[in-house]
Order: structure tokens, then C-alpha cells, then sequence
């Protein structure tokens, strides 16, 4: 049981950080396309799926509203707040323009500079109702609305106000475009990645297909650092449950080879008991995953995304089965080298 156990918490490591890997870049995915914009901006130098400085002057905004393809732009700008989290500075006006707007569930817009509007998964997760204060920036700020989560950010305030507080006057980390014929969005890039060079400019499929965890390398590489650690612990765990079971056995092997048994039956044996050992083990982690993402999602889930990935099951137990018989090959060659004599004297 405690091999078993110990098997499913290694696969529940490798699954649950794989299923929080892909929620996150599947969240901050579909919260890029909830804005309905067709082009996305960014300045040059700057990390395509990471926030950085603002580095564009808010008289862009007037540049990209003067052509002829465009319906409605908006600007924001993007400050961590720690963690994972971010506010964004948002014109509402603007962003109604290309969004549609907020869905409001409770409370309504900005009523005065220092008001904010954050999503239900942020309200939910810091216990947060219409008229509470969140301390952002070092400031206390009053909620003036809760909205649907999907459109952009999970929580905003006034643009002026944030460019002010972070001395960012008149600056932009990023730009949206919604042009009047989404078909021509693809000529309309290469027109504009003509005549700004430099800049990072994007249709809204082409930015949110970069979300993957093949495009952040830091990523990758934590990834595989855990699976590589998960390899280890089952390794050690079945190595010594099977060493055990060897020692405690060892009368009844002799008993095996001292009826004609060969050591690759009794290989074969243990060898057997070890992959179905794996196999139980791995189930009991794919179903402790859902547990994980229950969890994930009821306690944090403006600061976590998870999700379940059934394409990485068969990988999971595959890592699983391999760690489990890597660790049994001593134990198993041991026992199948044990002398009949000796192994029924055993005590």
C-alpha cells in the first residue's frame, strides 16, 4: 500500500505541474483573446508572453486610430503586484470600444481614481465584495465592481492613475486593434511591421499560439527537473519495498528453486508484481490529480490555473513503470541468485 501510495504521489507531482503549466498559459490565452481585438503591440526589446515596462508612448494610440483599417484601439499598462499576479491600467471607454466591455456581476465602473475592478476568481480567492479595500502598490484601493473572469485581466484600475504611480506618465506596455475587416489582419501586420520596425506586432491567433510551454524554456527545463526527481524518489521507494519483499521471501524462493524454479521465473515474478504495483500506483495518481485541481481552483484561483491534460497520463505511467523496474532490478536479481540451501536455512 505504501509502495502504491508512494508511486501515485511521484505521478500526482508530474501531472499536476504539467496541468498547471498548460492552465496557466491556457488562462493568460484566453484572457489575450477575450479583449476582441484582432492585432496586439508591443514595444521593441520586449518578451512576447511575458509583461515587461512600459515602453510605448500613449501618442501611438493616435497613430493606430488615424488608419484606415482600424474600428477601435486601446492601451493599457502592466505592473506586477507579486507573484503571478498583475493590475493593469485600462481607459474604460476604450476598452468598451473593442471589448464590448466588462460583465459585471456585482458593483459597476470606476467611480474616482482610486477605485479597482477585479474578476470573480480574484474576489473569491481575497474574499472581496463591492466597497471592500485591496491593498495594491501600497495603497489601499476600493472595489468598485466584480467581474465575469476572461477579458484581459483579473484586475484593473484607472490607466492615468497606475502610469502616475509608477512613473510612467503617458507610457503603454501594450496596444489592442480591432480593425473593421478582420480579414485583412494579416496584410495590416506586415503593413505595420513595415513601417515600425522593431516593435512586436501581432494578429491575436498568431500571439496567443505562442503560449505553450515549449516557447518558455525556464519552464521546460523546471518541468523536467521535477519528472527527473519524481523518476528518483520512485526509484528509491520501490527499491527498497521490493528489496524488502526479497528478505521476507527468501524461504519461499528457496522453496521455488528447490522445485526447479530458474532465476528468470523468479524474475519474472517480481518483476510482475513490481509493474502492477506501478500501474495501481498510477491510477491512484491520475484520480489524486483531479484532487489537486479541486483544490488549485477552489483555494487560489486568481493566482493558479490548473487543468486536467489526459494526453499525459500514459507519459506519467510510462515514467512511473520504468522508475518502479529500475528499482527492482536489484532486489529481483538478488533473490534470483540466491541458493536453494541457504535461502530454506534462512531465519
Amino acid at each position: 500500500m505504501l509502495s502504491v501510495i508512494a508511486v501515485g504521489v511521484q505521478v500526482t507531482m508530474m501531472l499536476t505541474l504539467v496541468g498547471l503549466s498548460h492552465g496557466m498559459l491556457d488562462d493568460s490565452k484566453n484572457r489575450a483573446r477575450g479583449v476582441g481585438a484582432d492585432i496586439w503591440v508591443k514595444p521593441p526589446g520586449s518578451s512576447v508572453i511575458s509583461f515587461s515596462a512600459a515602453g510605448m508612448p500613449q501618442a501611438m494610440l493616435d497613430f493606430f486610430r488615424k488608419l484606415p483599417e482600424t474600428e477601435s484601439v486601446t492601451g493599457n499598462i502592466v505592473q506586477p503586484v507579486g507573484g503571478v499576479n498583475t493590475v493593469t491600467g485600462l481607459d474604460l471607454e476604450e476598452f468598451n470600444r473593442v471589448s464590448g466591455g466588462f460583465r459585471y456581476l456585482a458593483g459597476g465602473p470606476f467611480q474616482g481614481p482610486m477605485d479597482a475592478i477585479v474578476d470573480e476568481y480574484y474576489a473569491r480567492q481575497n474574499k472581496l465584495s463591492v466597497g471592500s479595500k485591496v491593498n495594491l502598490l501600497n495603497r489601499d484601493w476600493r472595489v468598485s465592481g466584480i467581474v465575469e473572469p476572461g477579458k484581459l485581466a483579473r484586475i484593473v484600475i484607472p490607466r492615468e492613475t497606475l502610469q502616475d504611480l509608477t512613473g510612467n506618465t503617458g507610457k503603454l506596455s501594450q496596444i489592442f486593434l480591432k480593425l473593421k475587416d478582420p480579414s485583412r489582419v494579416d496584410q495590416v501586420v506586415a503593413g505595420l511591421r513595415e513601417r515600425l520596425p522593431g516593435y512586436q506586432i501581432f494578429s491575436i491567433e498568431e500571439f496567443t499560439s505562442m503560449f505553450s510551454v515549449e516557447n518558455v524554456p525556464a519552464l521546460r527545463a523546471f518541468i523536467n527537473i521535477v519528472i527527473g526527481l519524481s523518476v528518483v524518489v520512485g526509484f528509491l521507494v520501490v527499491f527498497l519495498s521490493m528489496y524488502t519483499a526479497v528478505l521476507e521471501r527468501t524461504r519461499e524462493i528457496g522453496v521455488m528453486k528447490a522445485l526447479g524454479a530458474s532465476p528468470v521465473y523468479v524474475l519474472n515474478i517480481l518483476f510482475r508484481e513490481t509493474v502492477l504495483l506501478a500501474l495501481i500506483g498510477s491510477a491512484v495518481g491520475i484520480l489524486l490529480t483531479f484532487g489537486t485541481r479541486w483544490a488549485v481552483m477552489t483555494l487560489v484561483p486568481a493566482s493558479l490555473t490548473q487543468t486536467i491534460v489526459p494526453y499525459w497520463w500514459p507519459i506519467a505511467s510510462a515514467i512511473a513503470v520504468a522508475g518502479a523496474l529500475l528499482g527492482a532490478v536489484y532486489p529481483g536479481l538478488k533473490a534470483a541468485r540466491q541458493d536453494a540451501v541457504e535461502a530454506l536455512a534462512y531465519e
